[in-house]
């Protein structure tokens, strides 16, 4: 993948490390998000998934803690690639998306819950973290 330095002097895109396993289990092996987030804690994307079969199953307050504890775990990810609190996290790269997933969801859930404040600064997050995901999650 080929990313563009940034001219305005921002800092340069966050990429998450990739997890094959965790993919592997996914895809390959069919397995559940369940076992995939008790089995790889920190892969956001098996948390994103729990999120949306729980918003789908009207079960918000459980999607709302799904996507909230994938959000979390995204963050340290972030952080621990040299995410500095702000900056592009491209969705075109793959491991990136779960976290993006996860603030998406959590934007859902949060709205569905009343919890406008929340809602409204994790969308602007999204946006301003990925324009690109901000438009394919259709927030």
């Amino acid at each position: 993948m080929t990313t563009h330095k940034n001219l305005l002097g921002g800092p340069d895109p966050t990429l998450l490390p990739e997890n094959e396993e965790a993919y592997r289990l996914l895809g390959e092996e069919s397995a559940p998000p369940e076992k995939v987030a008790a089995d790889f804690p920190t892969f956001s994307l098996a948390w994103a998934m729990l999120a949306d079969d729980a918003f789908a199953a009207e079960r918000v307050v459980e999607s709302y803690a799904y996507a909230r504890t994938g959000y979390h775990r995204g963050l340290d990810a972030l952080r621990r690639a040299g995410w500095k609190g702000h900056g592009p996290v491209p969705w075109s790269h793959r491991p990136n998306r779960g976290f993006l997933r996860c603030l998406a969801a959590l934007t859902r859930a949060a709205t569905a819950i009343g919890e406008t404040e929340e809602a409204d600064r994790c969308r602007q997050f999204l946006k301003d973290s990925s324009e690109e995901a901000y438009a394919e999650l259709k927030l």
